[in-house]
């Protein structure tokens, strides 16, 4: 028998080396159950580490000290136009991706999880098969589903075998920097990712089919973004769609239907951010009870059960909101449920964040939601121009909002829009999560000067 036959046996399978995968996977060897990771990618991480989250937020911080450095003019320090070194930074970006990742390998091996690398479809309910790795089928008790989410690709009306035409991973590859840049889609992955671009000299123009950019992000919070990426891009087309890509020689030639045409019609590159769907094709999960839903997420309970009691899923491939943060909670959950603890994620607040500058983070409910789901809300906004750190900082453009239930004063909502706003948020989140009050936040002592303390003078005017 070659080694290509063997059949190998596990407690517990893991499908997916990405945050709610790995996290799962140490948790569970934690618990003491032995506990088998398959990815088809050698290094751990997935598209977070690789092709997402860590990469973008490498760049982004490259950038703000481009804008920091610019904006410090006010202050009487010129630094001079900065010269970038595109080498210097794809391999500072690559250090970064290196250094996680040799963290994680080393969590394996101190946790004793069995790293795979191969690409996993089932066979059954109880068996997967392997491609590319030293076993043929891997036998296992249970099962976690953790194989996350792509990009979605143009129609085919539209797709064209280019070079010229990237995702969020040829972008983030960062190859060039392109004179002009076309982003289709007006997403955080695609405002982040333009924003890089722009800070690193393209002329961005960004297209987005409906009414808005960042579809979903409380109005208050968007706007001094939406300011101050006026000014970053040559334009942001909103009612706007691409009808057409076609390459030429100087680049792509686009055609547009919609309210607010971009004056460029040829770009150098294109960025398509469209959106994300689940990996959930080509796992052989009709072979299992394994539900899927009309968009291709798996279906699954609070305490992420399957339709098949052997297979559990966490992460992007069970739907919104599909981010890191969530499926690495997820995994520990569900880590902790297989290990016999009575636990189930009831999150209140799931916080989320738009790396651009400003930032903007939000948890809770919005004003739209609170309107919607007719909530009887207090809410407080509190501009920036007001905190003495801000004003130090040249940052005025900032803003705090909080949403209370009028009648009991208690947390449901906070938005912060300006620098750090995503390492501030979580207490908005444990107010949640705590249900406290508006006078628990603003008899929380915070430090001054900071931005953090502007939570406080928001809850301070609930009353």
């Amino acid at each position: 028998m070659v080694v290509g036959e063997f059949t190998q046996e596990t407690d517990l399978l893991i499908l997916g080396g990405g945050p709610g995968g790995y996290h799962a996977a140490f948790r569970a060897a934690e618990h003491g159950i032995q506990t088998t990771l398959v990815d088809r990618l050698p290094a751990l991480g997935g598209v977070c580490l690789h092709r997402g989250c860590i990469p973008s937020k490498t760049l982004l911080a490259a950038t703000e000290l481009m804008h920091a450095a610019a904006s410090a003019t006010q202050m009487g320090l010129n630094f001079g136009k900065p010269k970038v070194d595109l080498d210097a930074l794809r391999a500072w970006k690559q250090g970064v991706i290196e250094k996680l990742s040799a963290g994680l390998d080393s969590q394996c091996k101190k946790f004793k999880v069995d790293k795979v690398t191969a690409t996993a479809r089932f066979e059954d309910s109880k068996t997967v098969v392997l491609e590319g790795g030293t076993v043929s089928r891997i036998k296992f008790r249970r099962c976690i589903i953790a194989v996350g989410s792509k990009a979605i690709p143009l129609p085919p009306a539209l797709a064209i075998d280019s070079k010229r035409v990237m995702n969020s991973r040829g972008a983030l590859m960062l190859e060039d920097v392109p004179k002009t840049l076309l982003v289709i889609g007006g997403g955080y992955i695609g405002l982040e990712l333009g924003s890089v671009y722009a800070a690193l000299g393209s002329k961005v123009t960004v297209v987005e089919m409906l009414p808005a950019i960042l579809a979903g992000v409380d109005a208050d919070l968007a706007r001094p973004l939406q300011r101050r990426l006026g000014e970053l891009f040559e334009e942001i087309c909103v009612e706007t769609k691409v009808t057409a890509l076609k390459e030429t020689k100087g680049g792509v030639e686009v055609g547009f239907d919609g309210k607010n045409l971009p004056k460029t019609k040829t770009f150098e590159k294109v960025l398509v951010s469209i959106g994300r769907k689940p990996n959930t094709q080509d796992l052989g999960l009709e072979k299992t009870k394994v539900q899927l839903d009309a968009k291709g997420f798996i279906a699954v309970d609070a305490q992420f059960r399957t339709g098949d009691p052997k297979i559990h899923a966490i992460g992007d491939c069970i739907g919104n909101p599909m981010l890191a943060h969530k499926a690495l909670h997820e995994g520990r959950v569900v880590a902790d449920i297989l290990a016999g603890k009575n636990e189930v994620f009831d999150a209140r607040s799931i916080p989320a964040v738009v790396f651009t500058d400003p930032e903007i983070a939000w948890t809770g409910v919005t004003e739209a939601e609170a309107k919607d789901k007719g909530l009887d809300v207090l809410i407080k906004k509190i501009p920036w121009g007001a905190s003495g750190r801000a004003v130090a900082i040249g940052r005025t453009d900032g803003l705090t909002k909080l949403i209370c239930d009028k009648a009991t004063h208690r947390v449901l909502g906070l938005g912060i829009t300006g620098p750090h706003a995503g390492e501030m948020i979580a207490e908005g989140v444990l107010a949640i999560e705590m249900g406290a009050t508006a006078y628990d936040l603003m008899t929380t002592i915070h430090p001054h000067p900071t931005l953090s303390e502007m939570i406080g003078d928001a809850a301070g005017m609930v009353g």
